[in-house]
């Protein structure tokens, strides 16, 4: 076997753990299992794109990268005006959306594992307080962050200040903040666990090709391929998890490159395809026993989406930022990521710096826009500094994905309807960032400012959601889910709330812990 040569394991080999998905939790799951010596088949519904095979152009790495596969939307956000065939920008190839995520990586403050607790209830939000803390998961975000280097951790060197972060921290100061810096962040300031440095050269979201951004493609999967352990088989989409008589899985059916449909046996599955595809594969995996989905006994399956409360703010200044220049995401304000009631909501935000290219800022600045206003955003890029906003939306039994069997992909098969509308309190603080981004900017000179409505998700939340009791949720404290023991969900589905944080630093940490906890229970002849 050659050091990154995919193993081979039999069909009918049901020792094998299957993990559906390759992403942050899905990618991580494997790497970790693999390493305590488990067999693990991961199916990837996407291709094995590498860097060398990416291009470092907008439009043309979207779609090389994206999950493009049609998908419907309801409900009275704005992109189902805007977008309502893509409600998510997230990957279709192996590494999963950690090809394209920015590379933030904050940690959920201890209020945050305790929202129903901390902000008590919510007129139409369902909240509820995580079955873990900060306590416990406090070791496996030490794990986490050593695992993608992020900066300003653990002895991490910082990345350097790029213009469009000198603009945001001049502003922060000027406004009186305090807590903002260049991260922490997934990408190397200077080489790291085979990952050379940054070259600066603002392609975050189009895959890297210099490799120097955390991904489980260039991580954590050619590390699980070096022990031998892992079949990956790329292009493969998992269309039905079948289980036994007395409700235990027992096989992944999916549809192989070649159109075939193969089954997997498997003794333990984990899904980790991103929160629309996770509910949508377990709602089709329905049955006689399970007649509202796979694992459903509580009806929140597919429930509690959550986005983030999302948004940007970009500024006109009369001298050039070239906010292209440097990563696309390094710097980050923290001030407004407390919990303080005082500002007319409950939770909190970041605001944390982005640079779009041209032609993706024509697309995101205002959909649907045109006409003199419009075209002097474009004409201003070289003068234009921006930053994102992100912060924790309230979970809604209401947001949901759901099977729309009125619309069938390519395979034949219901797509996902994402369903959501902002809860007042999502509403209540997106306009409180819009205005601290834009007095921001003001403080340091800004001629204007726009504020950019929510781009298609990326943090796609919560719609298998952990809870301590089993009618409260669909998976317990490890990611297994009530009903089937030997079924987990391993992304961000099993979020009980969004927090404010970028999420995906928190998913590797609980699939480090889920596989701890997997690894033990099949010692133990548990599962």
């Amino acid at each position: 076997m050659t050091e990154e040569q995919s193993a081979t394991f039999d069909y009918d080999d049901d020792s094998v753990a299957v993990i559906i998905g390759s992403g942050a939790g899905g990618g991580t799951l494997a790497h970790e299992l693999t390493s305590k010596g488990i067999k693990v088949v991961v199916l990837e519904a996407g291709h094995h794109l590498t860097s060398d095979d990416y291009v470092n152009n907008e439009w043309e790495a979207f779609n090389q990268m994206a999950w493009l596969d049609p998908r419907t939307t309801s409900g009275s956000w704005r992109l189902a005006r805007d977008f309502p065939n893509l409600p998510a920008w997230i990957v279709k190839a192996v590494g999963g959306t950690t090809t394209h995520w920015s590379g933030a990586t904050p940690r959920f403050k201890a209020h945050e594992f305790k929202a129903r607790s901390t902000y008590g209830r919510i007129e139409g939000a369902n909240l509820a307080d995580w079955p873990i803390s900060l306590e416990d998961l406090a070791p496996y975000y030490d794990k986490a962050e050593k695992k993608i280097g992020s900066t300003h951790r653990h002895g991490r060197p910082p990345l350097p200040a790029n213009n469009n972060y000198k603009v945001l921290a001049a502003g922060a100061e000027k406004l009186g903040y305090r807590h903002y810096a260049t991260g922490p962040y997934g990408t190397n300031a200077e080489p790291y666990d085979e990952r050379p440095a940054s070259i600066q050269d603002g392609f975050n979201f189009q895959g890297d090709k210099n490799k120097s951004k955390w991904s489980t493609l260039v991580s954590e999967i050619p590390k699980a391929l070096r022990t031998g352990k892992l079949d990956l088989r790329p292009n493969s989409q998992a269309v039905q998890i079948t289980h036994t008589p007395e409700g235990l899985v027992d096989s992944v059916l999916y549809v192989d490159a070649d159109g075939e449909l193969q089954r997997q046996r498997a003794r333990v599955v984990a899904v980790a395809g991103n929160s629309i595809e996770t509910p949508r594969l377990m709602m089709l995996s329905g049955s006689p026993l399970f007649p509202d989905g796979l694992a459903n006994s509580s009806g929140q399956l597919g429930r509690n989406y959550m986005r983030h409360t999302t948004g940007s703010v970009f500024a006109k200044f009369d001298q050039p930022v070239n906010m292209y220049r440097g990563e696309t995401m390094a710097g980050v304000v923290s001030d407004e990521s407390r919990h303080d009631r005082d500002r007319g909501f409950a939770g909190g935000y970041y605001l944390q710096t982005i640079a779009l290219g041209p032609a993706f800022l024509a697309s995101f600045v205002d959909p649907g826009a045109w006409g003199p206003e419009f075209a002097a955003l474009l004409d201003d890029y070289a003068n234009t500094a921006g930053l994102w906003i992100v912060g924790e939306d309230m979970p809604q039994e209401s947001n949901r994905v759901t099977l729309n069997t009125s619309a069938q992909d390519h395979l034949g098969i219901p797509v996902p309807n994402v369903h959501f509308g902002d809860h007042p309190n999502d509403a209540a603080m997106r306009d409180h960032a819009y205005q601290q981004g834009s007095l921001l900017y003001e403080a340091v000179g800004a001629a204007s400012s726009h504020h950019t409505p929510p781009y298609p998700s990326t943090h796609n939340l919560g719609t298998a959601r952990m809870s301590e009791r089993p009618e409260d949720g669909v998976v317990n404290a490890f990611g297994q889910t009530h009903d089937v023991k030997n079924l987990f969900v391993s992304d961000g589905s099993q979020f009980t709330t969004g927090g404010a944080a970028n999420p995906t630093l928190t998913i590797v940490a609980l699939a480090i812990r889920q596989a701890e906890y997997i690894a033990g229970q099949m010692a133990a002849s548990e599962l």
